[in-house]
């Protein structure tokens, strides 16, 4: 976009002027203080209206090879450099950045979506660069540069590549890691990413429920010494476990197994796949403590963000299927097949893909002013929305479902009002989920009057207790198991409060 005529424009050389003369502008002033980096993209990724990597990006670095101390290697935007696991492989930037080294004597940075170590070693030792940006792996563990060099791999929280990280940025919220849940917290609360406090009064824990909640509360009660019991009703993982079987979302499947990686290590937690807990086997257990974390279902009734009652005729349509079907393996037997997306989220997105592969026709609804509006906050929206068009999936958004008949379904315009009738041979309603709490109110009652005859005390956490994203229910595991014999004082904040403060002369 440099329309400039003089010297600083025109010509490559000329476009480069500026950046050449601030790297010897800068060198000069430091000296040999300290080293001068350069971050540059070396592909715009715009095609012929931006610099290429194969053109006018390594021209760019091999006129300015040897001036800076360090080049930083990337592709822009953000969205692009910071893609999600979804939409980009491991290392996806090699073949951008491959080049830079052949060109300079210089140290090598780049990035690209790295998550394992064997990717970024493999970079390397390979040549193609001398050091890895790692700042969502770090994010997810600041420790990972250690644990390699302890030949501690198995050790690693691997990012996921979700990019709820980035969501806190656009948010303008505290900064958030599906897999470090002492994300942000560190100064704020107290909590570093490797050491927990010891165990309280408390001897015996019994965490029902091994979803994301219950497996990092399993997990950081056994660092802290408690004798802790893990049962599930299944072979756990919860809707971590789930969500990964589904089209791009493997890496989710990193939550459960880095946590039922690390309680197999920990030889005072127990755990019971396939134990289905009611409130006598509870109740004989014996344990201090009972934590509920017994995650949530997907409604079919229609009831969501924006639906706020149940929609009238869903009851009797023939076909009506929720998320947790589609994840049980149980697709539409109709052809034509409707997804109704009242959550927002990626997952409205991700099962429309999934039919569309599977040779359904299908059409996405949404009452959001774009479908899953809310991935904007996590740079994906176009790309999930380019991946359904390109499949031929049917895109309405800002309409609301108002009614459902036998083989359609009816939706009034959010700015109009006007309504439209849609073929529904069968329904897929991402709307909301409903805590499974039943559990937990036959033992506290339905009112909670029970909770101080109880001979433990109990908690819900996690989707048990509200449900939301992945990265909350493992923040709620983890803060229920520091919070375990040390409850905050009710009456006082249990965190530092950051104050910003204008200096003024």
């Amino acid at each position: 976009h440099n329309r400039r005529t003089d010297e600083y424009g025109g010509s490559l050389e000329n476009r480069v002027r500026l950046t050449r003369e601030l790297l010897q502008d800068t060198k000069e002033a430091v000296g040999d203080r300290c080293g001068v980096a350069i971050r540059f993209a070396v592909d715009e990724l715009l095609g012929e209206d931006g610099i290429a990597s194969g053109a006018e990006g390594r021209e760019v670095v091999e006129m300015l090879a040897e001036l800076p101390d360090l080049w930083d290697v990337n592709v822009s935007d953000w969205a692009n450099d910071s893609v999600t696991a979804r939409f980009g492989e491991e290392g996806d930037q090699e073949s951008y950045v491959a080049f830079v080294k052949q060109v300079t004597s210089k140290p090598v940075v780049g990035v690209g979506r790295f998550t394992s170590a064997d990717a970024m070693v493999s970079q390397i030792k390979r040549g193609i660069l001398d050091m890895i940006g790692a700042a969502r792996p770090s994010i997810a563990d600041p420790f990972l540069p250690r644990k390699i060099e302890e030949g501690r791999i198995e050790d690693i929280r691997e990012c996921i590549g979700c990019n709820i990280c980035v969501s806190g940025d656009w948010t303008q919220s505290p900064l958030r890691c599906t897999q470090n849940p002492t994300m942000g917290e560190e100064w704020r609360r107290g909590w570093h990413p490797e050491i927990i406090e010891h165990k309280g009064e408390s001897e015996k824990v019994l965490v029902v429920g091994a979803g994301p909640a219950g497996l990092e509360a399993a997990m950081s009660l056994g660092q802290r010494g408690y004798d802790v019991a893990l049962a599930d009703s299944g072979d756990g993982g919860g809707r971590a476990a789930l969500e990964s079987g589904l089209p791009g979302l493997a890496s989710y499947k990193r939550v459960s197994d880095y946590r039922l990686g690390q309680i197999a290590k920990l030889t005072n937690v127990s755990f019971f796949p396939g134990s289905e807990m009611d409130p006598a086997s509870i109740a004989e257990f014996g344990a201090d403590q009972v934590l509920i974390a017994t995650g949530a279902k997907w409604r079919a009734d229609g009831l969501g963000r924006v639906t706020h009652a149940p929609v009238p005729g869903i009851a009797d349509h023939p076909e009506v299927l929720t998320p947790d079907d589609i994840m049980a393996g149980r697709l539409p037997g109709a052809d034509a097949v409707l997804v109704y997306d009242d959550d927002h989220y990626y997952l409205g997105g991700v099962i429309a893909q999934l039919l569309a592969d599977a040779g359904k026709a299908v059409t996405l609804v949404t009452p959001g002013p774009e479908v899953s509006c809310w991935t904007q906050n996590t740079m994906e929206q176009h790309r999930i929305e380019k991946a359904l068009l390109d499949r031929g999936v049917t895109l309405i958004a800002k309409h609301t479902l108002s009614r459902v008949e036998k083989d359609c379904a009816t939706f009034a315009c959010n700015t109009t009002s006007r309504a439209l009738s849609v073929e529904a041979s069968a329904l897929v309603m991402v709307t909301l989920r409903a805590p499974q709490n039943h559990l937990y109110f036959e033992l506290a009652g339905e009112a909670q009057e029970k909770l101080d005859e109880l001979p433990f005390r109990i908690l819900r956490i996690g989707d048990c207790l509200a449900p939301s994203t992945i990265a909350a229910a493992v923040y709620d595991g983890h803060r229920a198991a520091r919070e375990l014999d040390n409850l905050p004082d009710p009456d006082g904040v249990p965190f530092k409060r950051e104050w910003s403060m204008i200096d003024r002369p």
